[in-house]
């Protein structure tokens, strides 16, 4: 299994070309085989990533970069500032806590424009520092200050929101009803008239930015003439790093009051309503269209079915439906793991319960497996996916480090219209959610789009 990447929200505990291995049992113990260092270990070159795809020895790593790399595309960061960052880390010393200064100064360097900037530039300028702060933000559990956690959302989310505040028509902001906490909303427009126009909500993945959303959506609809929705929902940017909210396995209880909000606008077309999932939000919007159906599209980027299998079988393996045992068992074999390991488990896990964001932020691995697997286990779809009416579109990449096999058995499980495409090397979209390609990504998802809501 690969290193831990960037945005898949549930994918590997793995490190290097091991995974976190559980090896032997002395007196009921399980111990988790530590790598030969505490530095994440090189990676062999693999021809998924060949020549100027690898910017890192290491997978994890690389793929982070890659998909600040490939948002240039979009304008969401320049690649000379992204190549040069990576030779900085790389002289440094591959790390997290190299690859989270690095972003961060890069970050703090762009957010302030000289003086007589004009609105435009200074719009994406905050665009890439919400860019290159969201890269630092994912390593920042592994680095020496990992209770910096949630200020270092929030100076990504002011930029984000000063990206969002230039736009023109600007960006509309809202607060929409979800239990106890709203969810941040950004309705963003072709322009300011109120006639009725196709409208996408994008869901993003556990681990990534609001900016991602501009990256594999925002910017297409835009072009298009449509509206598009973003959103943070449990286990998500504010709900989490925040509010300390953990993802729900109900989705379409996050979906129902977004679409309920479009409504009640003048500028949505009421009859052309899609709904996309990037990474692992290909699992939770499908879970929602299969309850909500106003929905008129869903598209899975990838399909995901159960999340939970992309965790390591040795890790797996430790839960069973004894909390107390799994959790005595977890316990033991944690003191087995390094520092690059530990920060992998903390990240992987810190969306499930709001103890472990709690243990995460103190440097610590958490203590209850058993509780937050309970919810990861949960996301297993496989038995509503059927239920799905809306015409659905299922992606598929190559090299997929995560969820392997998972959109072909989302496309069999479906009942209503289905198309499947897989993106390969031949053009370069290779990887989970084509990372150094998102405009043939957003080309094939809009123009499908556009085909089903005609």
């Amino acid at each position: 299994m690969t290193h831990l990447s960037r945005r898949a929200a549930l994918a590997g505990l793995a490190v290097g070309t091991g995974s976190l291995a559980v090896t032997g049992c002395v007196a009921g113990a399980t111990t988790i085989a530590p790598s030969p260092s505490a530095a994440p270990p090189s990676a062999p070159l693999t021809p998924l990533t060949p020549g100027a795809m690898r910017l890192f020895a290491d997978d994890g790593f690389n793929f982070a970069g890659l998909l600040a790399l490939g948002a240039s595309t979009m304008r969401a960061a320049e690649v000379g500032e992204v190549l040069t960052a990576v030779n900085v880390i790389n002289t440094s010393g591959l790390s997290e806590q190299s690859f989270t200064d690095t972003f961060r100064a890069l970050g703090e360097r762009v957010t302030a424009p000289a003086d007589h900037t004009s609105d435009e530039t200074r719009r994406f300028r905050s665009l890439s520092a919400s860019q290159y702060y969201g890269q630092a933000l994912f390593h920042v559990l592994g680095t020496r200050s990992p209770g910096e956690e949630k200020d270092l959302y929030l100076v990504g989310r002011r930029a984000w929101d000063d990206f969002c505040r230039l736009c023109t028509p600007a960006a509309v902001t809202a607060q929409v009803p979800y239990g106890r906490t709203p969810l941040p909303v950004w309705f963003f427009r072709p322009d300011d008239q109120d006639k009725p126009r196709p409208t996408v909500i994008l869901t993003n993945g556990s681990d990534g930015q609001n900016v991602d959303m501009w990256t594999y959506g925002v910017c297409a609809a835009l072009d298009h003439g449509w509206n598009a929705l973003v959103y943070d929902g449990p286990g998500q940017g504010q709900l989490l790093f925040v509010n300390e909210v953990p993802v729900t396995t109900r989705w379409e209880r996050v979906v129902t009051p977004l679409v309920d909000w479009l409504l009640r606008r003048g500028d949505v077309d009421r009859a052309r309503i899609a709904l996309t999932g990037l990474s692992m939000g290909g699992n939770l919007v499908a879970r929602a269209a299969a309850y909500e159906h106003r929905i008129a599209a869903l598209a899975c980027q990838p399909g995901c079915v159960q999340p939970w299998l992309a965790f390591p079988k040795a890790v797996r393996d430790i839960v069973t439906a004894d909390k107390e045992e799994t959790n005595r068992t977890w316990r033991a074999a944690v003191p087995g793991l390094d520092p690059h390991q530990a920060f992998t488990v903390r990240k992987r896990f810190e969306i499930f319960t709001r103890e472990a964001l709690l243990q995460a932020r103190q440097g610590k691995v958490l203590t209850d497996l058993w509780s937050a697997a309970q919810v990861a286990i949960g996301l297993d779809i496989t038995k509503v996916i059927p239920k799905i009416k809306a015409p659905t579109l299922v992606l598929d990449y190559e090299g997929d480090q995560f969820y392997p096999g998972q959109p072909r058995q989302m496309y069999d499980l479906l009942g209503a219209r289905r198309d499947y495409f897989r993106f390969t090397t031949a053009t370069g979209a290779q990887l989970h959610c084509s990372p150094m390609a998102p405009q043939q990504h957003c080309d094939k998802v809009f123009d499908w789009l556009s085909s089903v809501m005609h």
